[in-house]
């Protein structure tokens, strides 16, 4: 049971980029057809280009922010398992998820970021929805 909350707050703070990934081996299952775990941050960048159409520039400034981002949830991660209190841990996730939006937000241009902000809507959306079938049962049955 903690390790299934854990695993929900990390997948929490990866979400937000992986529910909107093209391709790979398991896209489709999830709205939109994007698959769960986000990636490197190199694949990141590349769904983050589908959605905003980046420059070069925002490429290689964006690559940093999630490789910045990995390494902290790769911490964490370390930290849950060791026994890390959870609360904590779901606090620190948020704030993550908060510096990340507000990091990429600041790479972007106005139109972009309307987009983005567009994106981001329909993440939360289809996130809340995914939230709302598991807890009524796993969402197999009508």
């Amino acid at each position: 049971m903690k390790k299934l909350l854990i695993i929900c707050g990390l997948l929490f703070s990866v979400v937000t980029f992986a529910n909107a990934q093209q391709g790979g081996g398991q896209g489709g299952q999830r709205p939109g057809g994007g698959r769960m775990g986000g990636g490197t941050p190199e694949e990141r960048v590349k769904q983050l280009d589908e959605k905003v159409k980046l420059t070069d520039e925002q490429k290689t400034k964006a690559t940093a922010v999630y490789a910045e981002i990995a390494d902290a949830q790769k911490k964490m991660r370390e930290e849950a398992q060791a026994g890390g209190d959870r609360q904590a841990m779901m606090e620190k996730m948020q704030k993550l998820n908060a510096d990340t939006d507000t990091k990429i937000n600041a790479l972007l241009n106005d139109d972009q970021k309307k987009t983005y902000k567009t994106w981001q809507d329909e993440v939360k959306a289809a996130r809340e929805k995914m939230m709302r079938e598991r807890q009524g049962g796993g969402g197999n049955g009508k």
